[in-house]
């Protein structure tokens, strides 16, 4: 992997608001070829200044038909690089051409057989038929000149299609997602058979080059970096000490809303194991005071925010040489920083990071892994050496237990929540799946019921267990969790955690729920 695009080959995936255009990326990547999501606006002049080796144009919600739908340059056409279209960007692809679009009879959702036809080299290698994941209403109905079909389904006599000379290729369905057979081999085969891909994106390239780069643009100067123990920023602040040592400083705020023993466990990883300046700012108590007799989620969101930024800046203040500010953003994080179809945005998402510090700290931004996906940032760690359990920790709202604790945030109610979050985390950690869970919490509920222990009448909180897979937090299904495991959560909550004396299991899917439950 490298991120000088001036010697990286790269493919430029036009964006037009599919949920999968991310997807597509990271299938891209997997194979080892650099990929990068632009604005379907983009000019034909402006990916010229860095010619891509190829360019997808993703699917996207809208019809062709559509008042306002988004477009593309005509002139990428005659770029002279491969274009593949999925979906939409085949629709739009075969009407900028000349061909004809019009609505389908009926919808195609979902998981479709398809037939291949003879001598196409995007399905080189892959059986007559197979099942692909269909997602539109229209369709092609007259190809454009020079196009010809590479395949059909029961509904789509276009289901793919191409124009070898030109070499431009477009299919009606989404190799990207799961549900599609030999999806990875499609676009491998357009990435290497007709792009002419090197793979040339390596992850052992991309960390000594990106080291070079942050040496050359910190210079001798110094850098603060807000650690959260979270996976990205802990990345960060290992590359960032392999570039400059001693001159990154740390910044750990705790704000009492962490879970079991965290805020001890990152002063032991950071500061004494790896050895980094690290400033641990504890400042429990003046959270739970700002906290007090506050129960609207958005509010309490806002308050935690705003005193993690006060508590921050009062600590980046002390490092008077500073002039740069390092933050772990990652690539969905620049995506989504910006609408792809409603128009730019510069504005950085309030909850990520540091964003908003006072004025009077005009720091210069660090960001190493803008360029990287998330599984790509653990890979990284891997590489660099860092503690697997760390890599591999699922991930936690910035809010903490605030958002988890339902009403008013207390000191007793956080001892509560980490004392049954604690076993809910030594429980599920004991599963051979446990990677592959996206996310396990408990909640505390502000509901209290009446119990029996020891022939005693009790009248006690009530706790939650939530549970989620999901690819990118945009969408997730409840884990199925064993029944046992199930069981000896609720006994060792309700057991050992002195305050609760009920346990109940969250089996909604988002959406319509979300995944936290504030």
């Amino acid at each position: 992997m490298a991120t000088d695009h001036d010697k990286l080959e790269r493919i430029a995936i036009l964006d037009y608001g599919s949920q999968y255009t991310q997807l597509i990326a990271r299938r891209i990547r997997e194979q080892q070829v650099f990929s990068e999501i632009v604005r379907f606006d983009t000019t034909a002049a402006k990916l010229r200044e860095n010619l891509p080796k190829g360019i997808i144009l993703s699917g996207g919600p809208n019809s062709v038909f559509a008042e306002g739908a988004p477009g593309i340059d005509p002139e990428i056409f005659n770029l002279g690089v491969p274009v593949l279209g999925i979906c939409y960007g085949m629709q739009l692809m075969s009407q900028m051409l000349g061909g004809r679009v019009e609505p389908g009879t009926e919808r195609e959702y979902g998981k479709t057989e398809m037939a291949t036809l003879p001598e196409n080299e995007l399905f080189a290698g892959l059986p007559e038929k197979f099942t692909v994941w269909m997602s539109h209403g229209d369709r092609v109905a007259e190809l454009p000149q020079g196009f010809k079909a590479s395949a059909e389904s029961g509904n789509c006599p276009y289901a793919a299609i191409r124009n070898e000379e030109k070499r431009f290729y477009a299919i009606q369905f989404h190799p990207e997602v799961v549900h599609t057979q030999h999806g990875s081999q499609i676009l491998g085969n357009f990435l290497f058979k007709i792009c002419g891909c090197r793979a040339d994106w390596k992850l052992s390239n991309w960390i000594d080059e990106t080291v070079e780069k942050l040496r050359e643009q910190v210079g001798e100067e110094e850098v603060v970096l807000g650690l959260s123990g979270g996976v990205d920023s802990s990345v960060v602040a290992v590359l960032l000490h392999r570039a400059i040592g001693r001159r990154l400083h740390c910044i750990f705020v705790d704000n009492g809303l962490l879970r079991h023993n965290e805020a001890a466990q990152v002063e032991e990883m950071f500061h004494a194991k790896l050895g980094l300046d690290l400033t641990v700012a504890r400042a429990a108590g003046r959270f739970y005071a700002a906290l007090k007799g506050v129960e609207d989620p958005e509010q309490k969101r806002k308050i935690i925010g705003r005193e993690f930024i006060n508590v921050f800046a009062e600590e980046a203040r002390k490092f008077r040489d500073c002039k740069f500010l390092a933050q772990g953003t990652i690539y969905p994080d620049v995506i989504e920083s910006s609408s792809s179809v409603k128009g730019p945005s510069q504005t950085i998402k309030s909850h990520h990071n540091v964003g908003g510090l006072p004025e009077d700290l005009k720091f210069e931004l660090v960001e190493p892994l803008r360029d990287l996906f998330k599984d790509e940032v653990r890979a990284v760690g891997r590489v660099l050496g860092m503690d697997p359990e760390l890599l591999e920790r699922q991930p936690f709202p910035g809010p903490g237990l605030g958002v988890r604790i339902l009403g008013e945030v207390t000191e007793e109610k956080v001892r509560l929540l980490q004392q049954a979050d604690l076993r809910v985390q030594e429980e599920i950690k004991k599963l051979p799946e446990y990677r592959q869970i996206w996310q396990t919490f408990a909640v505390l509920l502000p509901v209290k019921s009446v119990g029996v222990m020891g022939d005693q009448r009790t009248y006690e909180y009530t706790c939650a267990i939530r549970s989620v897979n999901s690819i990118d937090a945009m969408t997730a299904d409840w884990t199925r969790i064993p029944y046992d495991t199930l069981a000896t959560m609720s006994n060792r909550i309700i057991n050992e955690v002195r305050g609760i004396n009920r346990v109940v299991y969250d089996i909604s899917s988002k959406p319509p729920a979300t995944i936290e439950w504030e």
